[in-house]
Protein backbone atom coordinates (compact mmCIF):
# COMPACT_ATOMS: atom_id res chain seq x y z
CA UNK A 1 0.00 0.00 0.00
CA UNK A 2 1.31 3.73 -0.72
CA UNK A 3 2.12 6.02 1.79
CA UNK A 4 -0.58 8.47 0.43
CA UNK A 5 -2.96 5.66 0.43
CA UNK A 6 -2.24 4.55 4.18
CA UNK A 7 -2.41 8.46 4.91
CA UNK A 8 -6.39 8.29 3.47
CA UNK A 9 -6.84 5.11 5.66
CA UNK A 10 -5.66 6.71 8.57
CA UNK A 11 -8.05 9.08 7.93
CA UNK A 12 -10.85 6.96 7.86
CA UNK A 13 -9.57 5.09 10.82
CA UNK A 14 -9.93 8.58 12.34
CA UNK A 15 -13.33 9.09 11.57
CA UNK A 16 -14.40 6.44 13.79
CA UNK A 17 -11.98 6.93 16.81
CA UNK A 18 -13.05 10.86 17.02
CA UNK A 19 -16.64 9.79 16.88
CA UNK A 20 -16.67 7.48 19.15
CA UNK A 21 -14.97 10.00 21.45
CA UNK A 22 -17.29 12.69 20.39
CA UNK A 23 -20.48 12.87 22.79
CA UNK A 24 -23.45 14.81 22.92
CA UNK A 25 -21.94 17.60 23.78
CA UNK A 26 -19.28 17.92 21.09
CA UNK A 27 -21.41 18.40 18.18
CA UNK A 28 -20.39 15.77 15.90
CA UNK A 29 -22.35 13.08 14.49
CA UNK A 30 -21.31 9.97 13.18
CA UNK A 31 -24.03 8.35 10.27
CA UNK A 32 -23.25 7.25 6.44
CA UNK A 33 -24.35 3.69 5.14
CA UNK A 34 -23.67 0.37 3.08
CA UNK A 35 -24.55 -0.34 0.12
CA UNK A 36 -24.34 -3.34 -2.24
CA UNK A 37 -25.22 -2.61 -6.15
CA UNK A 38 -24.92 -5.67 -8.19
CA UNK A 39 -25.13 -4.84 -11.81
CA UNK A 40 -25.11 -6.58 -15.34
CA UNK A 41 -24.49 -5.43 -18.95
CA UNK A 42 -22.11 -5.11 -22.08
CA UNK A 43 -19.15 -3.53 -22.31
CA UNK A 44 -19.01 -0.63 -24.65
CA UNK A 45 -14.86 -1.15 -25.63
CA UNK A 46 -15.01 -3.30 -26.83
CA UNK A 47 -18.30 -3.42 -27.85
CA UNK A 48 -20.97 -6.32 -26.58
CA UNK A 49 -18.32 -8.29 -24.09
CA UNK A 50 -21.10 -9.40 -21.16
CA UNK A 51 -20.34 -8.45 -17.55
CA UNK A 52 -21.59 -8.62 -14.02
CA UNK A 53 -20.23 -6.33 -11.47
CA UNK A 54 -20.57 -6.03 -7.53
CA UNK A 55 -19.84 -2.80 -5.72
CA UNK A 56 -20.23 -2.45 -2.31
CA UNK A 57 -19.22 0.69 -0.57
CA UNK A 58 -19.26 1.44 2.94
CA UNK A 59 -19.77 5.78 3.22
CA UNK A 60 -18.70 6.98 7.23
CA UNK A 61 -20.18 10.46 7.42
CA UNK A 62 -18.73 13.10 10.24
CA UNK A 63 -20.36 16.16 10.54
CA UNK A 64 -20.85 19.16 13.31
CA UNK A 65 -19.37 21.37 14.98
CA UNK A 66 -15.67 21.73 16.10
CA UNK A 67 -16.10 24.78 17.74
CA UNK A 68 -17.92 27.70 18.00
CA UNK A 69 -17.50 29.45 14.38
CA UNK A 70 -16.55 25.86 12.70
CA UNK A 71 -17.75 22.95 11.07
CA UNK A 72 -16.81 19.76 9.85
CA UNK A 73 -17.93 17.46 7.00
CA UNK A 74 -16.45 14.83 6.55
CA UNK A 75 -17.37 11.89 4.10
CA UNK A 76 -14.86 8.69 3.74
CA UNK A 77 -15.89 5.82 0.94
CA UNK A 78 -14.19 2.58 1.10
CA UNK A 79 -15.31 0.18 -1.56
CA UNK A 80 -14.64 -3.40 -2.59
CA UNK A 81 -15.23 -4.32 -6.14
CA UNK A 82 -16.37 -7.76 -7.62
CA UNK A 83 -17.28 -9.92 -10.46
CA UNK A 84 -15.72 -10.58 -14.26
CA UNK A 85 -15.83 -6.57 -14.98
CA UNK A 86 -12.75 -6.58 -13.52
CA UNK A 87 -11.36 -8.05 -16.37
CA UNK A 88 -12.59 -5.77 -19.10
CA UNK A 89 -10.24 -3.56 -21.07
CA UNK A 90 -12.91 -1.09 -20.01
CA UNK A 91 -12.82 -0.92 -16.37
CA UNK A 92 -8.89 -1.08 -17.09
CA UNK A 93 -8.97 2.01 -18.91
CA UNK A 94 -11.31 3.89 -16.54
CA UNK A 95 -9.84 2.78 -12.88
CA UNK A 96 -6.37 4.37 -14.89
CA UNK A 97 -8.48 7.93 -15.27
CA UNK A 98 -7.20 10.96 -13.36
CA UNK A 99 -9.57 12.62 -11.02
CA UNK A 100 -11.30 15.42 -12.06
CA UNK A 101 -10.39 17.43 -8.46
CA UNK A 102 -7.10 19.28 -7.63
CA UNK A 103 -5.95 16.73 -5.28
CA UNK A 104 -5.92 13.22 -6.16
CA UNK A 105 -7.83 11.50 -2.50
CA UNK A 106 -8.50 8.22 -4.31
CA UNK A 107 -6.23 4.92 -4.09
CA UNK A 108 -6.30 1.71 -4.66
CA UNK A 109 -5.37 -0.36 -1.67
CA UNK A 110 -6.12 -4.01 -3.00
CA UNK A 111 -6.23 -5.18 -6.51
CA UNK A 112 -6.02 -8.90 -7.62
CA UNK A 113 -8.25 -11.03 -9.94
CA UNK A 114 -11.39 -11.15 -8.66
CA UNK A 115 -11.41 -7.98 -6.34
CA UNK A 116 -10.24 -4.25 -6.61
CA UNK A 117 -10.38 -2.35 -3.14
CA UNK A 118 -10.25 1.33 -3.20
CA UNK A 119 -10.86 4.68 -1.22
CA UNK A 120 -11.53 8.21 -1.14
CA UNK A 121 -12.62 11.20 0.96
CA UNK A 122 -16.11 12.15 -0.79
CA UNK A 123 -16.14 15.07 1.05
CA UNK A 124 -13.49 17.12 3.07
CA UNK A 125 -14.50 20.59 3.95
CA UNK A 126 -14.05 22.84 6.89
CA UNK A 127 -16.96 26.35 7.28
CA UNK A 128 -15.91 28.71 9.26
CA UNK A 129 -18.41 31.73 10.00
CA UNK A 130 -18.10 34.93 11.41
CA UNK A 131 -21.18 37.29 11.54
CA UNK A 132 -23.01 36.69 8.23
CA UNK A 133 -19.79 35.64 6.36
CA UNK A 134 -19.12 31.67 5.80
CA UNK A 135 -16.00 30.22 4.57
CA UNK A 136 -15.48 27.00 3.29
CA UNK A 137 -12.16 25.47 2.35
CA UNK A 138 -11.81 21.67 1.01
CA UNK A 139 -13.64 19.33 -1.32
CA UNK A 140 -17.61 19.89 -1.29
CA UNK A 141 -20.61 20.05 -3.30
CA UNK A 142 -21.30 23.48 -4.62
CA UNK A 143 -24.54 23.50 -6.53
CA UNK A 144 -25.68 26.15 -8.53
CA UNK A 145 -28.45 25.95 -11.01
CA UNK A 146 -31.79 24.18 -10.72
CA UNK A 147 -31.76 21.48 -13.66
CA UNK A 148 -32.44 18.04 -12.49
CA UNK A 149 -31.22 15.65 -15.92
CA UNK A 150 -28.72 18.97 -16.87
CA UNK A 151 -27.99 22.35 -15.77
CA UNK A 152 -25.61 24.81 -17.33
CA UNK A 153 -25.24 26.41 -13.95
CA UNK A 154 -23.92 23.39 -12.30
CA UNK A 155 -20.25 23.54 -14.17
CA UNK A 156 -18.27 23.04 -10.81
CA UNK A 157 -19.76 19.68 -10.30
CA UNK A 158 -21.12 18.32 -13.44
CA UNK A 159 -22.83 15.07 -13.62
CA UNK A 160 -24.62 12.41 -15.87
CA UNK A 161 -28.30 12.21 -16.88
CA UNK A 162 -28.24 8.53 -17.43
CA UNK A 163 -25.91 7.54 -13.89
CA UNK A 164 -27.57 4.55 -12.09
CA UNK A 165 -26.72 6.48 -8.54
CA UNK A 166 -28.16 9.53 -9.18
CA UNK A 167 -27.20 11.11 -5.73
CA UNK A 168 -23.70 10.51 -6.13
CA UNK A 169 -22.49 13.94 -7.20
CA UNK A 170 -18.80 14.55 -8.05
CA UNK A 171 -17.25 17.52 -5.39
CA UNK A 172 -14.67 19.95 -5.89
CA UNK A 173 -11.27 21.50 -4.21
CA UNK A 174 -12.35 25.17 -3.65
CA UNK A 175 -12.60 27.55 -1.39
CA UNK A 176 -16.22 28.86 -0.80
CA UNK A 177 -17.06 32.76 0.22
CA UNK A 178 -20.74 33.49 1.25
CA UNK A 179 -22.04 36.98 2.71
CA UNK A 180 -25.54 36.96 3.41
CA UNK A 181 -27.87 40.28 3.11
CA UNK A 182 -30.83 39.06 4.10
CA UNK A 183 -32.78 35.97 4.81
CA UNK A 184 -33.30 35.46 0.94
CA UNK A 185 -29.91 37.10 -0.27
CA UNK A 186 -26.51 36.43 -0.77
CA UNK A 187 -22.97 36.87 -2.67
CA UNK A 188 -20.80 34.05 -3.39
CA UNK A 189 -17.45 34.06 -4.37
CA UNK A 190 -15.72 30.79 -5.06
CA UNK A 191 -11.96 29.77 -6.27
CA UNK A 192 -11.11 26.18 -7.01
CA UNK A 193 -7.21 25.56 -7.48
CA UNK A 194 -6.36 24.27 -11.07
CA UNK A 195 -2.72 21.99 -12.15
CA UNK A 196 -1.46 25.88 -14.33
CA UNK A 197 -2.83 28.92 -13.89
CA UNK A 198 -4.79 28.09 -16.93
CA UNK A 199 -6.96 25.15 -15.69
CA UNK A 200 -8.15 27.52 -12.59
CA UNK A 201 -11.50 28.50 -11.55
CA UNK A 202 -12.82 31.59 -10.24
CA UNK A 203 -16.75 32.82 -10.20
CA UNK A 204 -19.20 35.19 -8.27
CA UNK A 205 -22.92 34.15 -7.58
CA UNK A 206 -25.44 37.06 -6.65
CA UNK A 207 -28.78 34.65 -5.69
CA UNK A 208 -32.10 36.70 -4.31
CA UNK A 209 -35.62 36.32 -4.37
CA UNK A 210 -38.09 39.63 -5.33
CA UNK A 211 -41.60 38.87 -5.47
CA UNK A 212 -41.78 35.22 -5.25
CA UNK A 213 -39.20 34.44 -7.46
CA UNK A 214 -35.54 33.25 -6.52
CA UNK A 215 -32.68 33.95 -8.87
CA UNK A 216 -29.38 33.71 -9.29
CA UNK A 217 -26.62 35.97 -11.65
CA UNK A 218 -23.36 34.20 -12.67
CA UNK A 219 -20.15 35.27 -13.98
CA UNK A 220 -16.52 34.07 -13.93
CA UNK A 221 -13.76 31.88 -15.53
CA UNK A 222 -14.54 28.52 -15.23
CA UNK A 223 -11.24 26.25 -16.67
CA UNK A 224 -10.89 27.68 -19.67
CA UNK A 225 -14.10 29.39 -20.60
CA UNK A 226 -15.62 32.88 -19.43
CA UNK A 227 -19.24 32.52 -18.18
CA UNK A 228 -22.00 34.38 -17.73
CA UNK A 229 -25.43 33.59 -16.57
CA UNK A 230 -28.99 33.38 -14.86
CA UNK A 231 -31.31 30.99 -13.27
CA UNK A 232 -35.03 31.38 -11.94
CA UNK A 233 -37.40 29.62 -9.94
CA UNK A 234 -40.78 29.96 -9.44
CA UNK A 235 -43.85 28.73 -9.07
CA UNK A 236 -47.11 28.69 -11.49
CA UNK A 237 -50.55 27.93 -9.75
CA UNK A 238 -49.27 24.52 -8.18
CA UNK A 239 -46.50 23.72 -11.05
CA UNK A 240 -42.92 25.02 -10.56
CA UNK A 241 -41.05 26.66 -13.25
CA UNK A 242 -37.29 26.60 -13.62
CA UNK A 243 -34.91 28.03 -16.23
CA UNK A 244 -31.39 28.89 -16.77
CA UNK A 245 -29.28 30.26 -19.35
CA UNK A 246 -25.02 31.24 -20.19
CA UNK A 247 -23.22 32.03 -22.44
CA UNK A 248 -19.61 31.19 -22.82
CA UNK A 249 -16.42 32.43 -24.64
CA UNK A 250 -14.15 29.73 -25.55
CA UNK A 251 -10.07 30.25 -25.17
CA UNK A 252 -10.03 30.14 -29.12
CA UNK A 253 -12.61 33.42 -29.34
CA UNK A 254 -15.94 31.25 -30.13
CA UNK A 255 -18.96 31.14 -28.38
CA UNK A 256 -21.30 28.62 -26.91
CA UNK A 257 -25.06 29.09 -25.34
CA UNK A 258 -26.60 26.70 -23.17
CA UNK A 259 -29.83 26.73 -21.74
CA UNK A 260 -32.36 25.22 -20.01
CA UNK A 261 -36.78 25.31 -18.87
CA UNK A 262 -38.53 22.79 -16.88
CA UNK A 263 -41.61 22.16 -15.36
CA UNK A 264 -42.39 19.82 -12.12
CA UNK A 265 -45.98 19.21 -10.34
CA UNK A 266 -46.93 17.29 -7.92
CA UNK A 267 -50.27 15.71 -7.32
CA UNK A 268 -52.32 15.01 -4.14
CA UNK A 269 -52.45 11.42 -4.86
CA UNK A 270 -48.49 10.84 -4.64
CA UNK A 271 -47.69 11.49 -8.53
CA UNK A 272 -44.99 13.76 -9.34
CA UNK A 273 -44.36 14.78 -12.92
CA UNK A 274 -40.96 16.76 -14.10
CA UNK A 275 -39.62 17.82 -17.60
CA UNK A 276 -36.88 19.81 -18.95
CA UNK A 277 -35.93 21.22 -22.20
CA UNK A 278 -32.45 21.51 -23.60
CA UNK A 279 -30.23 23.02 -25.50
CA UNK A 280 -26.18 22.29 -25.45
CA UNK A 281 -24.84 24.87 -27.76
CA UNK A 282 -21.51 23.26 -26.97
CA UNK A 283 -22.63 19.76 -28.81
CA UNK A 284 -23.21 19.00 -31.95
CA UNK A 285 -25.82 19.19 -34.64
CA UNK A 286 -25.09 15.97 -36.73
CA UNK A 287 -24.32 12.67 -35.22
CA UNK A 288 -20.88 11.94 -37.29
CA UNK A 289 -19.53 15.10 -35.41
CA UNK A 290 -20.39 13.63 -32.04
CA UNK A 291 -17.05 13.60 -29.77
CA UNK A 292 -17.65 10.29 -28.06
CA UNK A 293 -13.75 10.16 -26.70
CA UNK A 294 -14.27 13.31 -24.52
CA UNK A 295 -17.45 11.64 -23.49
CA UNK A 296 -16.34 8.57 -22.76
CA UNK A 297 -13.21 10.22 -20.65
CA UNK A 298 -15.86 12.76 -18.16
CA UNK A 299 -14.78 15.72 -19.75
CA UNK A 300 -18.21 16.26 -21.39
CA UNK A 301 -21.45 15.33 -20.30
CA UNK A 302 -23.63 15.51 -23.46
CA UNK A 303 -22.28 15.21 -27.55
CA UNK A 304 -25.85 16.39 -28.80
CA UNK A 305 -27.80 19.85 -29.64
CA UNK A 306 -31.23 19.26 -27.92
CA UNK A 307 -32.36 17.24 -25.20
CA UNK A 308 -35.48 16.19 -23.30
CA UNK A 309 -35.54 14.96 -19.80
CA UNK A 310 -38.70 13.51 -17.90
CA UNK A 311 -39.15 12.02 -14.56
CA UNK A 312 -42.41 10.56 -13.69
CA UNK A 313 -42.56 8.89 -9.69
CA UNK A 314 -45.08 7.89 -7.78
CA UNK A 315 -45.58 6.06 -4.44
CA UNK A 316 -47.71 2.43 -5.16
CA UNK A 317 -47.77 2.04 -1.24
CA UNK A 318 -46.56 3.68 1.55
CA UNK A 319 -43.31 1.35 1.59
CA UNK A 320 -43.11 0.56 -2.11
CA UNK A 321 -42.48 3.09 -4.38
CA UNK A 322 -41.97 4.00 -8.20
CA UNK A 323 -39.60 6.49 -9.87
CA UNK A 324 -38.64 6.70 -13.94
CA UNK A 325 -36.18 8.24 -15.47
CA UNK A 326 -36.64 9.24 -19.40
CA UNK A 327 -33.82 11.36 -21.69
CA UNK A 328 -34.28 11.90 -25.35
CA UNK A 329 -31.74 13.36 -27.88
CA UNK A 330 -34.29 15.58 -30.00
CA UNK A 331 -31.39 15.77 -32.65
CA UNK A 332 -30.70 11.79 -33.13
CA UNK A 333 -33.91 10.66 -31.72
CA UNK A 334 -32.25 8.11 -29.48
CA UNK A 335 -33.45 7.10 -25.86
CA UNK A 336 -32.75 6.08 -22.33
CA UNK A 337 -35.40 4.70 -20.45
CA UNK A 338 -34.61 3.61 -16.40
CA UNK A 339 -37.57 2.74 -14.41
CA UNK A 340 -36.61 1.58 -10.70
CA UNK A 341 -38.71 -0.14 -7.69
CA UNK A 342 -37.74 0.83 -4.48
CA UNK A 343 -38.79 -1.45 -1.22
CA UNK A 344 -38.64 0.00 2.30
CA UNK A 345 -37.78 -3.33 4.15
CA UNK A 346 -36.98 -1.16 7.39
CA UNK A 347 -37.18 2.76 8.47
CA UNK A 348 -33.61 2.02 7.15
CA UNK A 349 -32.82 -0.31 4.42
CA UNK A 350 -34.21 -0.10 1.24
CA UNK A 351 -33.82 -2.35 -1.97
CA UNK A 352 -34.18 -1.18 -5.48
CA UNK A 353 -34.82 -3.24 -8.68
CA UNK A 354 -34.17 -1.15 -12.21
CA UNK A 355 -33.25 -1.26 -15.43
CA UNK A 356 -31.35 1.46 -18.13
CA UNK A 357 -32.33 0.91 -21.37
CA UNK A 358 -31.39 2.46 -24.84
CA UNK A 359 -32.40 2.52 -27.93
CA UNK A 360 -31.89 4.50 -31.08
CA UNK A 361 -30.51 4.57 -34.56
CA UNK A 362 -26.76 3.40 -36.08
CA UNK A 363 -23.89 6.13 -34.85
CA UNK A 364 -26.66 8.15 -32.37
CA UNK A 365 -25.37 8.79 -29.00
CA UNK A 366 -27.96 6.14 -26.63
CA UNK A 367 -27.90 3.12 -29.02
CA UNK A 368 -24.15 2.78 -28.77
CA UNK A 369 -24.79 1.80 -24.76
CA UNK A 370 -25.65 -1.26 -23.91
CA UNK A 371 -28.97 -2.04 -21.59
CA UNK A 372 -28.11 -2.61 -17.58
CA UNK A 373 -30.13 -4.13 -14.74
CA UNK A 374 -29.09 -3.82 -11.51
CA UNK A 375 -30.49 -4.58 -8.01
CA UNK A 376 -28.95 -2.39 -5.18
CA UNK A 377 -29.66 -2.72 -0.89
CA UNK A 378 -28.82 0.43 1.31
CA UNK A 379 -28.22 0.52 4.85
CA UNK A 380 -28.42 4.17 6.61
CA UNK A 381 -26.64 4.31 9.94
Amino acid sequence: MSRRACALLAAGLATFSTAALAGPESGLELSGYYKNLLAGSRTVFPEGQRYALDLNRLRLELKGDLAPGAALDLQYDNEILLGNYLHTAQFGLLKDQPPPQYWNLEWNYAEAGPYYGLHRLYRGSVTLAAGDTDVRIGRQRIAWGTGRFWSPLDILNPFSATQIEREQRIGVDAVLIERRFGALSRLSAVYAPGHGAVDASAALRWHANSAGIDYSFVAGRFVSDQVAGVDIATQLGDAGLRAELTGARREDGSSQRRALVGLDYAFRNTLSLSGEFYYNGAGAADRSAYDFASLFAGTIQSVGRRYFGGYAGYEITPLLKSTNYLVVNLGDRSRYFSPNLIYSLSTDVDLTLGAQLFSGGQGSEYARLNDTFYAQIQWYF
